[in-house]
């Protein structure tokens, strides 16, 4: 049978890493959370946030666009008339 000591040591280290994997969770949830709120447009992301939310964005709108135009092309292609 384990010694006392031995299983209290056990379970704190399992409580140390339940709560260092809490504490991880809730903060890639908060990070989530404010990615989603950018991408949605809120009012409180700060300008730096927002200076560099403008590029990724503008670059998704540009894939967007060419894939958009890469699927005309195929239906042009394909004798497709959209």
């Amino acid at each position: 049978m384990p010694d006392v000591q031995t299983t209290i040591i056990f379970v704190a280290a399992g409580l140390a890493c339940a709560v260092i994997a809490a504490g991880l969770f809730a903060w890639c949830w908060r990070g989530w959370l404010d990615l989603k709120r950018a991408e949605l447009g809120g009012a409180d992301v700060s300008p730096h946030q927002r200076r560099d939310m403008g590029t990724t964005t503008m670059g998704r709108i540009e894939v967007a666009d060419l894939k958009e135009r890469v699927r005309r092309l195929e239906a042009i292609a394909a004798g497709v008339d959209l």
